[in-house]
């Protein structure tokens, strides 16, 4: 076991951000001769592709979070602050903190992520929330179930309260638009007396010509298919130019909407414009080759705030690569210490999947694109494997188990301040 003298004398590593890519970072770096620090706002690391179903009232925010400090409690060599950055001083490797002492490095590793983008339109933010964090998720949840509960109160009402439009049919959109169909027709069907729930409007829109715009055409085809069957309204081709406390206008038409919900852009999170570097159109890091920049060798960005080059493209921001990059910015550390060149980054993309409701989802493997319940069963397994911590691993299998043999949904607690209107009011926080 290393004593705080020894660990005092060796490399200093600093993580910001406890998501998979800062994770990861640390994880690797284990058995290393560095001392490694990783702050984070929060206390716990955050499943992200499982947040709809928070939102959703399928799952409890436990199900899908896990502490940072219990993952790295066995790591004799990592000690985790819970703390905000306020500024990173590159020129003398030190991390400012908010109401703290500052943090001195010998390597950074900045994985902080990326946060809603609404194109300029930041008005728009509380009429329609994203879906990024805990909180985004609770509030969504809350606008979702309070609409039905003031559609009994107010029948007269219903069409609008129970119109809930999606922008953005990326996979967090075609899952949402899939999750609210089955709460009309499925979760809710019986519950109320003085409204029909299955006569909830769903309505998913897309600027582009299609939904899933980065999976291949024929699984973008089969998902609208399926959407449509559960009863979703899919449009493409639909640019929203106003969205308000009333709904949102696409050009001259207006939707006449209570709950309206953000998926259609992201952007990296503003710690990117305090590194001094190069950012792409998406406010992004342009990083090197080794996930450095350029100018800072000893500084990492990876995850969601890199625009990484490869193979002519650049990587995407879901969770594989993320961990991917947590994992070589770790090994480029390593290298240094042994004397090694670095290598450079290479993304080995292991396929996409996108679930849209009950055994229907789509997946693209490469070679392999296929649709249905075999794809559906395939995202469960993958999605329960990269949980962390088995309480949570078993949780999400029985609560999915029992929302498939019962169409119930076990998470629909109104939570937060009940008296608010179902939309409207500030968004939830950042």
């Amino acid at each position: 076991m290393s004593t705080a003298r020894e660990l005092s004398e060796v490399p200093h590593v600093v993580v910001i951000g406890g998501g998979f890519a800062g994770l990861r970072a640390a994880r690797e770096l284990r058995r290393a001769p560095v001392r490694v620090t990783l702050l984070d706002r929060r206390n716990h690391h955050l499943f992200q592709p499982l947040l709809y179903q928070v939102a959703s009232a399928a799952l409890n925010p436990s199900d899908i979070a896990y502490p940072i400090r219990a993952v790295l409690r066995k790591q004799r060599n990592a000690q985790v602050l819970l703390a905000s950055v306020a500024r990173i001083d590159v020129e003398a490797r030190r991390v400012e903190i908010e109401d703290g002492d500052p943090v001195e490095y010998d390597y950074l590793v900045v994985a902080t992520g990326a946060t809603h983008s609404y194109f300029g339109n930041d008005d728009w933010a509380s009429h329609a929330p994203g879906l990024k964090t805990v909180e985004d998720a609770l509030e969504i949840r809350r606008r979702i179930l309070l609409a039905y509960e003031e559609a009994e109160r107010c029948p007269e009402r219903a069409r609008e309260l129970l119109t809930f439009v999606v922008v953005g049919a990326g996979p967090t959109g075609v899952e949402l638009a899939g999750a609210l169909s089955e709460i009309a027709r499925h979760a809710l069907a019986r519950d109320f007396r003085r409204i029909a729930p299955e006569t909830a409007r769903v309505l998913l829109l897309e600027g582009g010509p299609r939904v899933l715009p980065t999976y291949p055409p024929e699984l973008s085809q089969k998902a609208q298919r399926q959407l449509e069957r559960l009863g979703a309204e899919v449009r493409t081709g639909a640019e929203v130019t106003r969205i308000g406390a009333d709904g949102l206008e696409i050009g001259d038409e207006r939707i006449a909407a209570r709950t309206v919900l953000w998926a259609a852009g992201v952007c990296a999170s503003p710690l990117a414009q305090i590194l001094g570097a190069p950012l792409d159109r998406a406010g992004r890091v342009e990083v090197g080759p080794d996930l450095a920049l350029p100018s800072r060798a000893e500084v990492f960005v990876v995850g969601d705030l890199a625009a990484v080059s490869c193979d002519g493209g650049f990587v995407p921001g879901v969770a594989p690569a993320a961990v991917q990059e947590g994992r070589f910015a770790a090994r480029c550390i390593l290298d240094d210490l042994r004397g090694r060149p670095r290598a450079r980054f290479r993304y080995r993309d292991k396929g996409s999947l996108a679930t849209i409701g009950r055994a229907t989802a789509v997946a693209d493997l490469g070679r392999l694109r296929f649709s249905g319940i075999v794809a559906w069963l395939m995202w469960l397994l993958i999605h329960v494997f990269f949980l962390i911590g088995f309480r949570n691993r078993v949780f999400v299998m029985m609560s999915w188990a029992w929302s498939y043999a019962t169409f119930q949904r076990g998470a629909r607690l109104i939570t937060g301040d009940e008296g608010r209107p179902a939309t409207g009011g500030s968004s939830a926080r950042r």
